[in-house]
């Protein structure tokens, strides 16, 4: 099986890559099928052959992890990018430890800092009675005056 790799180059301390084709058991620095791209992480400079790597996603290659971020990021594979650090069950224990007091503490200061607000007084309020809307009558006409 045919897996993309980054394959480090480059002096000490100036980190350079290489994206390679290769059997997924062999290591990225022996022989290679074929060097598909560069990536230099200082610069943050990405040169890739989309064709190439196109074709032999096609043919099946995996990309690692990191390559796969990679190529989502440059628009030549499309999904979500993957999370490529893994954590030991200590390490999410110990921050999941460290988030759940973190929220409790950020509750009792909430509960501590929102002012009480004063209750106001209950007013019963009594049903207004509307009076029966009284007739006009009209007026009479004056009587003429001699």
């Amino acid at each position: 099986m045919l897996a993309i790799k980054l394959s480090r180059t480059g002096k000490k301390s100036y980190p350079y890559f290489r994206l390679v084709i290769v059997d997924k058991m062999k290591d990225p620095w022996g022989r290679v099928l074929e060097n598909v791209g560069n990536y230099n992480p200082r610069t943050k400079e990405i040169k890739l052959e989309a064709e190439r790597i196109k074709e032999y996603l096609g043919k099946g290659a995996q990309p690692t992890s990191s390559v796969y971020n990679l190529l989502v990021s440059q628009g030549i594979i499309t999904g979500e990018k993957k999370r490529v650090s893994r954590l030991s069950k200590k390490r999410k224990d110990k921050l999941a430890q460290k988030a759940k007091t973190a929220t409790a503490e950020a509750e009792k200061k909430a509960a501590a800092a929102k002012p009480v607000e004063p209750v106001a007084p209950v007013v019963e309020e009594k049903p207004v009675e509307v009076a029966a809307p009284v007739e006009e009558k009209p007026a009479e006409p004056a009587a003429p005056q001699a």
